[in-house]
This record gives structure tokens, C-alpha cells and sequence, in this order.
């Protein structure tokens, strides 16, 4: 996986919707020089398609097919919501807590493997709940480190 820096992690964070969750790992991404601005609404527009919520308390959004020609390098974005935000949709009955975003913008197909890497490390409930209490961006950091 890409490199994580510190400037792309955004700890404790306290957002009432998905879509303002969204846009933060979106802005964290654009920010880091990895996509255009246009990018976040690609996020955004996803999520309409397609729940981005991938179980385990986690959330993995990115953009379109149509949002490709925003990304500028391939980049990955950390955004830790303690409390978690609800990811469900207006039709769906049951809660989708979130508590770790991972926001993703991948050139020539390279988000697919990031974001199977991502869900195998997710898999285990116990490293989400490292990722959701860790109290430093070094600490997510050397969490993630092994994802490879």
C-alpha cells in the first residue's frame, strides 16, 4: 500500500453524516495533491450507487468510473469518527456505524488491490477496533504498515 502520512489522517472526528465523512477523507485527498476537487463528488455520487460501508465498522469510499479523469496519483486517506457516523441508506433499516473512513483514489485499477488489502486487514474486527482507539496518526500509521 501507499506510503500513509500524517497530513492524510484525520483523528477524532465528530460528523453527523456520511456525506460530511465522505467529504472530509475527500478533502484530505485533494489536500495531498492526489485528486481534484471534482473528486469528492465522484465520492459522494458512489455512495448513492453503490453503499461504500463495508461492514466491521468501516467505510471505504471512492470515486466513480466517470471520476477517474480527477485523480492526479494514487492516494489513500484516514478519517477516525470515535463516536461513528451512520452509513445506512434512507431504506435500509439497520444502522451502519462507521468509526474508520478510508478514502481511496486509485490510478490504472490500483484502488481494487488497496481496497482488498484494506478489507482483508478489516476483516479482523480487532484491528478496526486498534485503528477506531488509536490516539495518534503514528499509531495508525504502524497499524497499517503490514498491509501490503
Amino acid at each position: 500500500m501507499e506510503a500513509l502520512s500524517k497530513e492524510m489522517i484525520l483523528l477524532n472526528q465528530q460528523v453527523s453524516t456520511k456525506e460530511e465523512a465522505i467529504r472530509l477523507a475527500g478533502q484530505l485527498l485533494v489536500d495531498g495533491g492526489c485528486v481534484d476537487p471534482e473528486y469528492i463528488e465522484s465520492m459522494q455520487e458512489r455512495n448513492k450507487d453503490v453503499s461504500v460501508y463495508m461492514g466491521n465498522f468501516i467505510a471505504i469510499p471512492h470515486g466513480t468510473d466517470d471520476g477517474k479523469k480527477y485523480i492526479k496519483k494514487t492516494g489513500i486517506s484516514i478519517v477516525q469518527t470515535p463516536m461513528g457516523v451512520d452509513f445506512s441508506s434512507d431504506s435500509d433499516s439497520n444502522e451502519k456505524i462507521v468509526t474508520v473512513i478510508f478514502g481511496i483514489a486509485g490510478l490504472n485499477g490500483e484502488h481494487l488491490d488497496i481496497l482488498s488489502k484494506i478489507a482483508i486487514f478489516c476483516s479482523d474486527i480487532n484491528n478496526v477496533v486498534k485503528l477506531a482507539d488509536a490516539q495518534s496518526e503514528e499509531e495508525i500509521i504502524e497499524l497499517l504498515k503490514d498491509v501490503k
